[in-house]
């Protein structure tokens, strides 16, 4: 859930939480205060168990009240004189209040004849209920509080006279009491169930993340944050398991590119400091005149002159390397044709291969105006890295590389296959990877930096082609690199 979203639903439970339980905790009291009395017409009520308005309307009718017992007490016959009670009702302060007297079964006086009309039929008989002083009955339906005194005519009929009060409200102290206790609980309850609700969706999310970060200070890339969470919380979730995963990529490449880097400075120092010892020990036999001949003379001036080139070789492929790390090769692409190109190659390849007693063959099954996008000069490193890789690890008396142009349609295929030891089918996916060698051994037939074969995967690729090799172990081993045709667009006419 999305912060604002969350904001949202805590500014709506805060008003309406609060408002809903508010009203059930009153409407719980209020049938509890009043569940003694619903049901029944006629209730009777005292002091204790009124609510407060009744018992403050009781105390404005407790003068009349008190005046109308003290004179039945004192002259019962007074009752039975209609001007003395329209007194008596006058002098009532509460306009709600009225007294109305029962003669026998009939109603005598009444201070308010349309309002006794409804309660008449419902009050009690003469002396029918043992009422304590100042007891009353209360009526639910009509809303009436009635107070009676009993007593008798002159003529000795039975007589009533009642003190009758509206009753508009029951809110009683006690209630007011019970529903700020109600409203305090509830106002917890509701702070209680946000705080959890916010503490788990937010405070939990933000101390994992907190404890996943100081993970990462530390270099631990492998903590792992997973959640189901939608919104801010769980984009951070992600975010982090994005970050963590490349951050651990990042380091590991970082290892891998420093292992490779002293793995390089080793197999250049080794390749190199091959070539100078021979160098050096030719110079001194120079120096120290074994080469007495002009032919031993030649001869050493011939090997030390190839040393040079071996050391060149490898500090061009050191900085090859340095610049397809950095993807800084200096490409310049032409319109090629195949076989004019590749015709060239093999020729001027032949020539060496031929001193080293290596049969190179070829053939060319393309078309002779087969076109490619190709740098010429990035393409021959292509063809010389690779025979030249054959060439170090050929192990028969008679070697042969074979080199075969096949036409694929929209492709041309590029096959360089040699006779030599091969390679192991375990090792060849990983041959054209960086520094890896499938000779565990190093000497000085067999050196080199490991990374010939990586240079012309990324020149192939970044031609728009593809390499792959396949071979036995033993019998010779087959580089094939793929390469787009230049296909000219017709215009429609």
């Amino acid at each position: 859930m999305r912060f604002r979203t969350r904001l949202r639903v805590t500014f709506i439970v805060i008003i309406v939480l609060p408002l809903i339980l508010t009203a059930a905790a009153f409407c719980g009291i209020g049938l509890y205060l009043t569940s003694a009395h619903q049901g029944f017409p006629v209730v009777r009520l005292d002091y204790t168990t009124m609510t407060e308005n009744m018992r403050e309307v009781a105390h404005a009718t407790d003068d009349v009240f008190f005046t109308l017992k003290k004179q039945i007490e004192e002259d019962s016959s007074r009752l039975a004189d209609i001007g003395y009670l329209e007194m008596v009702n006058s002098r009532i302060s509460h306009k709600t209040t009225y007294i109305l007297v029962r003669k026998e079964d009939s109603l005598y006086y009444a201070g308010n004849e349309e309002a006794a009309e409804a309660i008449f039929p419902e009050l009690p008989g003469f002396q029918e209920q043992d009422r304590t002083e100042g007891s009353g009955i209360y009526y639910d339906e009509l809303d009436k509080f009635v107070k009676q005194l009993d007593f008798y005519f002159p003529d000795g009929s039975k007589g009533s006279a009642f003190v009758v009060t509206k009753v508009n409200t029951l809110i009683s102290r006690k209630l007011l009491v019970d529903m700020f206790v109600a409203i305090f609980l509830i106002l917890i309850f509701t702070s209680i169930v946000l705080t959890r609700w916010i503490h788990k969706g937010v405070f939990n999310p933000i101390n994992e993340l907190n404890i996943a970060m100081r993970k990462i200070k530390e270099g631990n890339f492998d903590y792992v944050l997973e959640t189901d969470a939608k919104g801010e919380i769980g984009d951070l979730y992600r975010n982090y398991e994005d970050m963590r995963l490349r951050l651990k990529e990042t380091t590991e490449e970082n290892r891998q590119s420093e292992r490779q880097n002293r793995e390089l400075v080793s197999n250049i120092s080794h390749d190199l400091k091959t070539p100078i010892t021979a160098i050096k020990g030719y110079v001194e036999g120079i120096m120290d005149g074994v080469a007495v001949t002009p032919e031993k003379m030649d001869k050493y001036i011939k090997t030390i002159y190839n040393k040079a080139n071996d050391m060149e070789r490898l500090i061009n492929e050191l900085t090859y390397y340095s610049g397809i790390d950095n993807n800084r090769i200096p490409y310049n692409f032409h319109r090629i044709n195949v076989s004019d190109y590749f015709g060239d190659c093999v020729e001027e390849v032949g020539l060496d291969l031929e001193q080293r007693n290596i049969e190179l063959n070829y053939s060319n099954l393309a078309k002779p105006d087969t076109m490619v996008i190709a740098d010429p000069e990035q393409m021959k490193k292509v063809i010389n890295n690779i025979i030249s890789n054959s060439v170090k690890y050929m192990d028969k008396p008679h070697g042969v590389i074979d080199i075969r142009i096949l036409d694929e349609t929209d492709s041309v295929r590029i096959e360089i296959e040699d006779n030599g030891k091969g390679i192991a089918q375990k090792d060849l996916p990983k041959i054209f990877e960086r520094f890896y060698r499938t000779d565990a051994s190093r000497n000085s037939a067999q050196g080199g930096s490991g990374i010939g074969l990586s240079i012309v995967r990324k020149i192939i690729e970044d031609h728009g082609g593809y390499i792959w090799a396949t071979g036995k172990e033993g019998e010779g081993t087959c580089i094939h690199f793929v390469l787009r045709k230049y296909i000219e667009l017709q215009d429609d006419k």
